[in-house]
């Protein structure tokens, strides 16, 4: 896999979840950044880091009903 950087992404994320979501991306090793303007900033180097980010943010925004969806995706994809 080539490590290029995808893209600086900035994730408007509520201000009462950004916090828990940058420490779980620094706990993933993903390279982020709150700056005083309120944003979450997160560096995307490869397609893994994508996920992640995309799975973390889903896991504290996501309704149950959303995360019980992409569950459901993901376990048909699974048996083709």
């Amino acid at each position: 896999m080539t490590n290029h950087t995808l893209s600086d992404q900035v994730l408007q994320i509520p201000l009462s979840d950004r916090w828990r979501i940058y420490y779980r991306l620094q706990e993933l090793k993903i390279n982020s950044s709150c700056p005083p303007d309120g944003s979450l900033r997160v560096q995307v180097n490869n397609l893994l880091e994508a996920i992640l980010i995309r799975s973390t943010v889903m896991q504290f925004l996501a309704s149950r009903h959303e995360l019980l969806e992409w569950l459901e995706r993901c376990w048909n994809y699974s048996e083709r």
